[in-house]
């Protein structure tokens, strides 16, 4: 029996690795990043229907058309995640670790004519990080969690109409990442305690996708955006290891041999929706909507090439839903160089109560944003603030210590989330 609560934590434990992030979300549901882009960080993300910069190339690819010559555009985001968490057990509060992220942007478009443009992207689409106490009452479930992915965006736009346009790209993208946590190997001694033990995993995948963008100008003052990714899948090959303290009997250091791993993930399909208004210049106004399509994620397959605590496939159920967010932009041109940026989003999460856990903790949020888009001869230079606060997310499940089962290693509580970040890039043009 313990054998096999074991193995089910071993499956969920590597599940999330393999969904990619135990971080703190940057407003986008799961664990998505949507910080493409200064100007568009200030706007809340409202930038589907109108753009100027490369940025373009992430939130809809159409919109390079508006773009003159040849533009090369360089960003980072730096992120700083809270995170805490109030156990139901003991009410004692738990901390993650200070740490600081910085997913970063190439974009690049070339104006060949009037009616064709063509750019490359290069951004992080998923990931982010979380780092909990070694010590902290989930510690069984997960303790660090790391990842990064490289999306290789390369697209071409096309003018069908005066007043429409369309876009299309190939999403070629890259994982890397590693999951941490400890193995409460006094369960499988009692009565006699014994030293926690430690899982770590440590994998790399690829896949390929694709994306469209539209474009339609009814009217002077009024532009419609819409664009489309596709789900990706990513199959991913990984090691799992076990350190194992001395004096660990054989039969348990039996159960953990190092072993390699491989499952696949479906990353979602996304929608995003803009209109756009214009007609009160020096006011730029757009609202939008996002819809992210999670419940690709509604199981988790894992194989292994030998035996772990007895069995080479698990299978685990996540049931993650589809969701929908809405957000809101404003651009005020206060003069020909300078503009002001403010922007709000609300993000719906996709994680029900029966599978929340520690690893990825979403919860509905809020975000809001300011910034300043200034341009100084061939340079455009974008700067944005936002902050991120994340709804109370009660955890109440049977999710807990693989081996033991106990409640006390649940980590049922309170999750208490919210972040800050400053955008930066920077445009050239010639």
């Amino acid at each position: 029996m313990k054998q096999k609560r074991w193995l089910r934590g071993l499956s969920w434990s590597i599940s999330v690795f393999l969904v990619l992030c135990a971080a703190p979300t940057v407003f986008g549901s799961g664990f998505a990043i949507y910080t493409q882009g200064a100007s568009s960080l200030g706007q809340g993300a409202a930038t589907i229907a109108h753009t100027d910069d490369p940025s373009a190339i992430f939130f809809n690819p159409a919109l390079i058309n508006k773009l003159e010559g040849t533009q090369i555009q360089l960003g980072t985001t730096v992120i700083f995640p809270s995170r805490k968490f109030e156990s139901d057990i003991t009410g004692e509060t738990f901390r993650t670790e200070p740490d600081v992220f910085f997913p970063s942007t190439l974009f690049i478009t070339h104006k060949f004519n009037d009616k064709i443009t063509a750019g490359l992207g290069v951004f992080n689409p998923f990931g982010l990080s979380t780092k909990w106490p070694d010590d902290w009452e989930g510690r069984y479930i997960a303790t660090n969690s790391e990842m990064t992915t490289f999306n290789i965006n390369p697209v071409i736009s096309y003018k069908i109409t005066p007043n429409m346009t369309f876009a299309a790209g190939i999403d070629f993208l890259l994982l890397n990442a590693t999951l941490e946590r400890k193995i409460n190997l006094s369960a499988l001694t009692f009565p006699i305690p014994f030293p926690d033990g430690g899982q770590k995993f440590e994998g790399d995948g690829n896949g390929v996708g694709y994306n469209f963008g539209l474009l339609i100008e009814p009217h002077k003052d009024i532009a419609i955006g819409v664009s489309y990714r596709s789900e990706i899948k990513v199959d991913i090959d990984g090691d799992a290891t076990f350190d194992l303290p001395s004096g660990t009997p054989p039969v348990i250091s039996l159960l953990f041999p190092n072993a390699n791993g491989n499952a696949d993930i479906t990353l979602p399909q996304q929608v995003h929706a803009g209109v756009c208004y214009k007609g009160l210049y020096p006011l730029t106004f757009e609202v939008a909507v996002r819809w992210e399509g999670w419940s690709s994620y509604d199981q988790l397959k894992i194989q292994f090439d030998k035996p772990v605590a007895g069995a080479t496939e698990t299978v685990e159920k996540k049931d993650w839903k589809n969701t929908w967010s809405g957000n809101i932009g404003i651009k005020y041109q206060v003069s020909e160089p300078v503009a002001i940026l403010a922007g709000y989003l609300y993000q719906d999460n996709p994680i029900p109560d029966a599978t929340f856990e520690p690893s990825i903790p979403d919860a509905n949020g809020h975000l809001f944003t300011i910034g300043t888009d200034v341009k100084l001869d061939s340079f455009r230079l974008g700067l944005a603030y936002g902050y991120q606060i994340l709804q109370n997310r009660v955890k109440n499940n049977a999710i807990a210590d693989p081996i033991s089962g106990l409640t006390a290693f649940s980590a049922n509580g309170t999750y208490k989330s919210h972040l800050h970040m400053v955008g930066v890039s920077l445009t050239y043009t010639f």
